[in-house]
């Protein structure tokens, strides 16, 4: 199969953030990971340098728009050099050859009678280059995404027909349901809020400007300049008009666009209409991430807490970042950035887990065979039970969900050096379960590279492979091991050091408020604690509680079976939860919850959407007390 992955192209109002570097990072771990199953695949990404906005910010800084743009679209550039992007393609809306492409569009789109002169008077948030109806808007005539105050705006403008596509974009809707079981949209919330929109009838809406200049010219209207919004959807398009992409908007090839949830509309009713318009085919799918906090915060230049990538990519390593954001919040759902967290989840699982998973197992073949020599068994057969989901994960577009795979078989073998204790075995016992683990360390190398593609090339590098990684399985790999001698992939962040980190991660406000006075300390006697029963429990079944789009209905096996209704929802679906071991509150009175009976209570970290599931390190049986 072929395929085709997308960014948006990013506003050129600001330098990246977390939020650009997030989208960018899933869409790049996607691209790699079909690429390494041999997938022709394809990854466009770039910058919008068209709009109001931007003419407005560049005149605020003496420039011209083109040269403002051009220095954000540098800095963007950088950053994903820095992050270890491996695009096709950079797209800029100013680029010559996709300006033809969008004015040969609107030419199509006349034509077929889809475009017509009329008046306009309404609400325009520059912010977002976006008209807003007064039901709409935020109280105080403000936009309902930025919060900021916006423009009433009358003028003579060319409509798009977008009324005429309304029962054509239905049936598109339920056409790829129909074919493939999955909706057009993922996650299925948005999905639903954009159907919503559109059976509440469609609009037409105005497809130019008159009052301003730094757009792309409408061809036969002077004066006119194309809404910001048609130009930098048709990217996707105009893209694949280059020799670098050509031929990927083809029937047969899979076309994914990844964005944040906010602009699901644009690229869910505007752009396929845009596209039928034409006579084109509309994308494949379209998946759509939450929206990230910091510290529970808003990220706000005025808190000054906006996260810089190039700075955590120089402080943590590029590799590390991009772990801790594909990992800490499943695809879809919000998140919540925490600089302690970070280092937390790096330490834990960067350093003990897969480093030193590798790190001792090398250090044990040069101790033990001193030439660095581990010769592949006559017979093999794996001793581990290995977690085989993790390519159905990414298939789904859930890097999440693939790293926890992931990380199972990197504790799995763990645990093996520990139960086998290599020092305490010689001769072939000994070869046997250093190569085994190696061949572990080697299947889990390849497959992180999706992720990690520096550290993965160096891990695999440490085993003595120097061959390109791809999506390893067990057994494949008919060679010797000739390793290197070890070397820290991931140094652990002592205390000092994260002291350190920390300081310099601080926020630094700008006219902010003083934070609220810390809570008092709330300790506890342990004979408080000890009255809860906490029960290891395992989730046997699990499903959805109808009008209830945060709660799930489970039932936990603690030894006997319990009812339990989880706000978990936007967290994870019912089908990801089967099997998990939790640690489960045996002794909470029961309570009804939406209506439903809840015989106890799971426990999770995190906040809203952002929540991750209590989870045991070692296997436990069902019902096993924690303490």
């Amino acid at each position: 199969m072929r395929r085709y992955l997308t960014t948006p192209i990013y506003y050129v109002s600001d330098v990246p953030h977390l939020g650009h570097a997030y989208t960018t990072i899933v869409a790049d771990a996607l691209a790699r990971f079909h690429r390494m199953r041999g997938e022709d695949t394809r990854y466009l990404t770039g910058t919008d340098d068209h709009g109001q906005k931007i003419e407005r910010m560049a005149a605020a800084h003496n420039q011209a728009p083109k040269q403002y743009a051009d220095g954000i679209a540098a800095a963007y550039q950088k950053t994903w050099q820095a992050l270890h992007i491996g695009n096709d393609d950079f797209i800029r809306t100013t680029d010559p050859d996709h300006e033809a492409v969008v004015q040969e569009l609107w030419v199509i789109w006349e034509k077929n009678g889809d475009v017509y002169l009329g008046d306009y008077e309404g609400w325009y948030c520059v912010n977002c280059e976006q008209y807003y109806t007064e039901k709409e808007l935020a109280e105080g005539n403000r936009c309902p995404v930025h919060g900021k105050p916006v423009e009433k705006v009358k003028e003579r403008t060319v409509f798009f027909r977008l009324s005429a596509y309304q029962k054509r974009l239905q049936s598109f809707y339920d056409g790829v349901l129909a074919k493939t079981g999955r909706p057009f949209i993922e996650p299925m919330i948005r999905m639903n809020e954009v159907r919503a929109f559109v059976d509440a009838g469609l609009h037409d809406f105005a497809a130019s400007r008159t009052n301003f200049t730094w757009g792309i010219p409408v061809p036969g209207h002077p004066g006119h300049v194309i809404y910001v919004w048609l130009d930098a959807l048709t990217n996707y398009y105009s893209a694949t008009r280059r020799q670098t992409l050509k031929g990927f908007w083809d029937d047969d090839v899979e076309i994914v666009h990844l964005m944040g949830k906010e602009i699901t509309r644009f690229h869910a009713v505007y752009w396929p209409a845009m596209l039928m318009s034409a006579g084109l085919r509309p994308p494949s799918r379209i998946v759509a991430h939450g929206w990230w906090t910091v510290d529970g915060e808003k990220m706000s230049k005025t808190l000054g807490n906006v996260v810089d990538p190039n700075r955590l990519a120089e402080d943590v390593g590029a590799d590390a970042f991009r772990y801790f954001v594909l990992r800490e919040v499943p695809l879809g759902a919000d998140g919540d950035f925490s600089h302690e967290a970070l280092i937390t989840r790096y330490n834990a699982e960067l350093a003990n887990d897969l480093g030193n998973l590798v790190n001792r197992t090398l250090g044990m073949v040069w101790k033990y065979l001193p030439d660095g020599i581990v010769k592949r068994p006559q017979a093999i057969q794996s001793p581990f039970k290995m977690d085989g989901k993790a390519a159905d994960h990414m298939e789904l577009a859930q890097p999440s969900r693939a790293l926890e795979a992931i990380w199972s078989d990197v504790r799995t073998g763990n645990a093996y050096i520990d139960q086998r204790g290599p020092w305490k075995q010689s001769g072939d016992d000994r070869i046997e379960t250093l190569w085994n683990v190696l061949e572990l360390s080697r299947v889990v190398g390849n497959r992180v590279a999706a992720f990690m593609p520096e550290r993965a090339v160096k891990l695999l590098a440490q085993l003595g492979i120097t061959k390109a990684p791809y999506w390893a399985d067990w057994g494949d790999y008919q060679e010797d091991y000739r390793v290197q001698r070890p070397e820290a992939l991931f140094p652990r962040i002592d205390e000092d050091k994260k002291k350190a980190l920390l300081a310099k991660w601080a926020p630094k406000a700008t006219n902010a408020p003083a934070p609220p006075p810390a809570p008092e300390s709330n300790t506890v006697e342990y004979s408080d604690f000890a009255k809860l029963d906490l029960r290891v429990g395992q989730i046997v079944s699990a499903e959805r509680i109808p009008k209830k789009d945060k709660l799930l209905k489970l039932t936990i096996d603690i030894g006997e079976k319990r009812q339990v209704v989880a706000g978990i929802a936007e967290s994870y679906t019912p089908e990801s939860l089967l099997g998990r071991k939790v640690i489960f509150v045996a002794n909470l009175k029961p309570a009804k919850i939406g209506g439903v009976l809840s015989e106890g209570m799971i426990l999770a970290a995190g906040e809203g959407s952002a929540l991750s599931l209590s989870a045991l390190d070692k296997d436990c049986a069902p019902g096993t007390r924690v303490k």
